[in-house]
């Protein structure tokens, strides 16, 4: 099942409104096939291993994180259908699927045809790797992730607004990867201004994934290509299951007060600015106590010189 969720983080981000899946088809103690939900949702993960693994399927167990899908598609067949017909003899899954045309009938007809059926395996995990996915069906909008790169002493620029650079290459280099990871970025009307930011991806091979830009704006704004809101909770709008938020102190502040932030990414410089430009703005805590039990520690490691630490919101 590890293997599994590895293989679908490969697709973190590409496949809305699908859920990124993965799965592996293991005959006689070795993998026979593997498989990923393709961009754009289609083919599922099971069809790309069930065509990897061949005859090889015939008794397999398949591993795949997600529920097989039991309702018909014009783009594409009912997964559980084609685990049936390959003669898969059991399937291992890591969750159901709260889709309600699949929830619980994927495994209901997998195991009237005879195919053993076990369910749970490394279900925390799946949660995680799927939670663009998850969220977007229970919230009906896409999961947050807010990303601020700082000093030790919280700033993220000085007094002027320099802030070039903060982080190390290798900070930013993995800020590029999480937003390859996402399928909107989202800065504020300040920071649009005042930097005009590209909001690309530049790293080799991965130009094309580019999120697309959204400014979080009250008034009008001259930046064409890109997506303007007026207020967080107009995020239900924008495609996609995972937005970032890059800037600035003003848009940081907004979705945090209106408690929309699922996941924070804090990259920390070794470096003490003074008298700069804080990362958040005031939260509205009425006290200490209302601030404590609501994140939780999920990552943390050196980029270089600069510590990351992830943290997920908890609800």
């Amino acid at each position: 099942m590890a293997s599994a969720l590895a293989l679908s983080a490969r697709v973190h981000g590409r496949t809305s409104p699908n859920p990124n899946v993965g799965c592996v088809i293991v005959s006689n103690g070795r993998v026979a096939g593997r498989g990923w939900t393709q961009p754009g949702g289609r083919p599922h993960a099971e069809a790309m291993a069930l065509a990897e693994a061949g005859e090889a399927a015939r008794g397999a167990t398949a591993y795949v994180t997600l529920e097989p899908c039991a309702h018909q598609s014009s783009r594409g067949p009912a997964c559980a259908n084609l685990l049936i017909a390959a003669g898969i003899a059991r399937v291992v899954s890591a969750m159901g699927d709260p889709d309600p045309r699949t929830n619980g009938a994927g495994f209901a007809r997998l195991a009237a045809a005879g195919v053993a059926v076990t369910n749970g395996i490394c279900a925390d995990e799946a949660r995680h790797a799927m939670a663009g996915f998850l969220i977007r069906r229970a919230s009906r909008r896409p999961q947050v992730t807010l990303k601020l790169a700082t000093s030790l002493d919280g700033c993220i620029a000085l007094a002027d607004g320099e802030s070039r650079w903060i982080t190390g290459s290798e900070s930013r280099a993995h800020a590029h990867l999480e937003r390859a990871r996402h399928e909107a970025i989202l800065i504020g009307r300040g920071t649009w201004d005042t930097d005009r930011p590209s909001l690309n991806v530049r790293l080799p091979g991965l130009e094309e994934r580019a999120p697309r830009r959204v400014i979080l704006s009250k008034q009008i704004v001259d930046a064409p290509g890109c997506i303007v809101i007026a207020q967080p909770a107009d995020i239900a709008t924008l495609p996609g299951d995972h937005l970032l938020i890059e800037g600035g102190a003003g848009a940081a502040s907004a979705f945090l007060r209106a408690d929309l932030v699922d996941r924070l990414l804090l990259y920390r410089a070794p470096i003490l600015i003074g008298a700069g430009r804080p990362a958040i703005g005031d939260l509205g805590l009425q006290n200490l106590a209302s601030a404590h039990g609501r994140w939780r520690l999920t990552d943390a490691r050196m980029l270089g010189s600069d510590r990351l630490e992830a943290y997920e919101r908890q609800r």
